[in-house]
């Protein structure tokens, strides 16, 4: 099974990032995992006149590695209570291209932020309009107060109890492919 893993971040020291390379450690020996940087689908700003000249080579690439893939792993950054300009940059030329931008793939669907919230705004918007847009969201995980909760040396989440939550809706989530 193919996985296409992303943090809706472009941030070099993304946290997100590092919560998406955590999970993919659960299915490292049973998938082929093609885990994406955002910062490598740089492309103007959207606009219906850019639109008129064109999509991006980017927008494409984004899209063909969805349709590659059998399942996704993200985790989306909240940036103002939405997600970052640089994943709602993409994905506005990608769904212009393609409305069913996830192109009807299962996803396990993230976020984390140093607060308390944990990215709950984000999640809110993500789960109600990614359906919209072919995501099929089989579970989702918010992970609260990131560096009181994640150690970046060892790349994992040390909370015992949101370590159980997380571990619980992964399985969930593997589940849900057979």
């Amino acid at each position: 099974m193919k996985i296409f893993a992303f943090a809706g971040s472009n941030s070099s020291t993304s946290i997100n990032k590092q919560l998406v390379k955590f999970v993919l450690k659960s299915f490292e020996q049973q998938h082929d995992i093609d885990l994406i940087d955002l910062n490598d689908y740089d492309m103007p700003v959207f606009s219906v006149d850019r639109e008129k000249k064109g999509y991006p080579d980017a927008a494409y690439r984004f899209l063909e590695h969805i349709a590659a893939c059998d399942i996704i792993v993200c985790s989306l950054a909240e940036n103002n209570r939405s997600y970052s300009v640089a994943f709602k940059n993409i994905f506005d030329w990608a769904s212009r291209i393609n409305v069913k931008v996830f192109q009807d793939k299962p996803m396990l669907l993230m976020t984390t932020s140093p607060g308390g919230y944990g990215g709950d705004n984000v999640m809110a918007e993500a789960q109600k309009f990614f359906p919209q847009f072919g995501a099929i969201i089989k579970d989702s995980f918010s992970l609260p107060k990131f560096y009181d909760n994640f150690d970046l040396d060892n790349g994992t989440i040390t909370d015992p109890i949101l370590l159980e939550q997380l571990n619980e809706k992964i399985e969930h989530f593997k589940e849900t492919l057979v």
